[in-house]
């Protein structure tokens, strides 16, 4: 019984210390899960190079949906010198470049595809069921003499200083690799600008003994290669913006959009080239073991669009060097229409997205089980979608930077295609002593620094996430919960503007979004504290919701569904009956947490609010359809099946707004 007593509190005891610790990333109030990275021990490596381990690589290429591709594809063994192999990569590399000459006529093949398949084919004498294969990219884990600048003292080999950038255990996917010392495990690989090399470890995450690496890999023709293109609405109904990442610097090649109408003559726009290093990150992980080089991000800025109108476009590079250019794939997005003008309008919201690995790896982490199902879904249905509005928590990346490649790459069928308008989450933002308003680390030292640079939105100052954008009848006004937003605030000041700016004659839907919940949520912790939203959250916002009759108010952070009843000051202006259609005066809000995008769920209070109408455990988004001046339609969809689970209408007519309520008279005079 003592011995059980010693066992029970030793356990407790590291519980504890694991939840404390500053490197933890774990969200303790709000159950965010283990970024699955940052469970490796990865500074205490030690070497356990006495085995006997044999390692063979291959890898085949695969298109963006999984097809192999029709091309001369090496299959590199451990055999293979790397002298040939390099030969090759530089073959592969001058069929990508096209002449000048014929810059208008011919394009990069895009049979190269961005998937390489790894197959690592193990054969070692002592299996155990805690070995896993690491992945490094790039393949040089030890460039520094010590890791003292991630803030590892030891001087024992072998040196790691970053983290994989993925893993998975062997016997996970080989299930007899305990009898017979034999397994072969499967990565699906995207383009991050650098090789890859593969390394076997015993020990588990926590104790790793590194046994085995390989040779490194260059499966890509152009690892420098133009990718991952992500659309957003400028700060004008006519501009679209296309940022996209590669690993060409301004002193190597020239960035630019090429694009114009399907069939028509063709145009180009300059782009900026953008990046960020090390040194501006806020705190650990990003800054030590989380830090890889992000690459080179380009935006530009395609102006003087015709509304409603479909164009193709592709991103290039000049290469100084030799005047030769690359170029990516062709893409194709349709201009928003004009600010007011009446047709069918599609937009999806939703927040906590997170990035799925369709490979298994990082498995069991239960880290974001829903993401790929919502990237799918959404993916299946973008010839129905005109915009995306991803309100903050996006890769959950917490430091790891190789993380937001991946992300770029999961969301690209759909950012390519659409407006993906994001806001900031405190996953991206939120670090001690940076500025935010919450003093955590969720952004495990990233202080918003990837985010604003892998994404483009239409702030005045992109550190401050606050922003307006117009989609013909839509006008919406975007909040940064990490940065106060109480009146007396510059966002606070903001806030106001953007929603008195609205002609609600030309545009009568109106919409608020943030990240964490300044309306309303019956979430498990919310009720915990009784009050049912963020603290200080609707203390002043309510006032300005209920002054520019704001219809919906959308939130993320809280990882379910739910809707309340058009409510204002903890009261449901509307007969609770009145679920499924709302009709006349715009006189209370209705709020939607909107944040089942993929990361696992969060709990609903068992305590019944007065306001909730629906509710929903369970992983999903929102999509809108404005039919018309007066007409809007409302559905909350699973990302299981992309059916509809919940829905209402809203027919008014213009004189619905106009009209006095509760807190939002106009002032009047009764002179003649």
């Amino acid at each position: 019984m003592e011995n059980n007593g010693y066992n029970y509190l030793k356990v407790l005891l590291l519980t504890i210390l694991f939840l404390n610790s500053p490197n933890n990333s774990w969200g303790r109030k709000h159950g965010d899960g283990v970024q699955p990275l940052s469970q490796i021990n990865i500074l205490g490596t030690t070497l356990d190079l006495h085995k006997e381990v044999h390692l063979d690589v291959s890898y085949i290429l695969l298109d963006s949906k999984g097809n192999e591709e029709k091309v001369p594809c090496r299959h590199m063994a451990r055999t293979e010198s790397m002298s040939l192999v390099q030969e090759n990569e530089k073959s592969k590399l001058k069929m990508l470049k096209n002449e000048g000459d014929e810059v208008q006529s011919t394009t990069t093949k895009e049979s190269y595809g961005y998937i390489a398949r790894v197959t690592v084919d193990i054969d070692i004498d002592q299996p155990s069921p805690d070995d896993w294969v690491g992945v490094f990219s790039p393949s040089k884990f030890n460039v520094s003499a010590s890791c003292q600048e991630v803030g590892n003292k030891r001087v024992e080999e072998p040196y790691i200083c970053t983290a994989p950038i993925k893993y998975k255990y062997v016997n996970h996917s080989t299930p007899n690799y305990l009898e017979t010392g034999k397994a072969t495990v499967e990565f699906d690989l995207i383009n991050q600008r650098a090789d890859f090399a593969f390394a076997v470890f015993s020990g588990g995450l926590s104790n790793p003994k590194l046994v085995k690496i390989t040779e490194p890999i260059s499966p890509f023709p152009n690892p420098k290669a133009p990718l991952y293109p992500r659309l957003a609405m400028g700060e004008t109904w006519d501009v679209m913006t296309v940022t996209w990442t590669s690993g060409y610097n301004m002193d190597e090649a020239v960035p630019f959009v090429e694009w114009g109408r399907p069939g028509g003559s063709t145009m180009q726009s300059p782009a900026g080239t953008f990046t960020y290093t090390r040194n501006q990150m806020c705190a650990s992980p990003a800054r030590t073991i989380g830090w890889r080089d992000p690459g080179f991000i380009h935006t530009s800025f395609l102006k003087d669009l015709w509304p409603n109108t479909v164009y193709s476009y592709r991103m290039g590079h000049l290469i100084l060097s030799d005047g030769s250019y690359v170029w990516s794939k062709n893409y194709k997005f349709k201009s928003p229409p004009f600010p007011g003008e009446s047709s069918l309008q599609r937009v999806v919201i939703f927040g906590d997205m997170g990035k799925g690995e369709r490979d298994g790896s990082n498995e069991y982490a239960d880290y974001q089980p829903g993401a790929l199902n919502t990237t799918d879904q959404l993916t299946k249905d973008i010839d129905n979608i005109d915009a995306v509005f991803l309100i903050g928590d996006l890769p959950y990346a917490n430091g790891y930077i190789s993380q937001w490649d991946q992300f770029t790459a999961q969301v690209e069928p759909i950012a390519s295609s659409v407006p993906f308008m994001v806001a900031s989450g405190n996953h991206e933002r939120d670090s001690p002593d940076s500025g935010s308003f919450y003093a955590n680390n969720d952004s495990g030292g990233e202080c918003g620094v990837p985010a604003e640079t892998t994404f483009y939105v239409p702030a005045k100052n992109r550190a401050k996430f606050w922003y307006s954008a117009d989609y013909g009848m839509f006008h919406f006004c975007i909040a940064d919960t990490e940065h106060d937003w109480r009146a007396g605030t510059e966002q606070y000041k903001f806030l106001e503007e953007c929603l008195a700016s609205v002609n609600r004659h030309k545009q009568p839907w109106l919409i608020f979004a943030g990240h964490r919940p300044l309306g309303y949520s019956s979430n498990k912790w919310f009720g915990e504290e009784g009050s049912f939203e963020e603290p200080m959250g609707r203390d002043d916002l309510q006032k300005l919701w209920q002054k520019y009759r704001v219809d919906i108010a959308f939130w993320g952070h809280v990882h379910n569904y739910e809707r309340t009843c058009p409510v204002y000051q903890n009261q449901c202006v509307k007969s609770k009956e009145e679920t499924s259609h709302y009709s006349g005066v715009v006189d209370g809000t209705i709020h939607v947490v909107a944040g089942g995008g993929g990361a696992h769920l969060n709990e609903f209070s068992p305590i019944k609010t007065s306001w909730s109408i629906y509710r929903d455990y369970d992983f999903g988004f929102v999509k809108l359809t404005a039919f018309n001046y007066s007409s809007l339609q409302f559905e909350y969809k699973k990302s299981s099946d992309g059916k509809v689970y919940d829905s209402f209408t809203i027919s008014r007519d213009y004189k619905d707004v106009l009209s006095c309520v509760h807190d939002s008279c106009a002032p009047y005079t009764l002179a003649s």
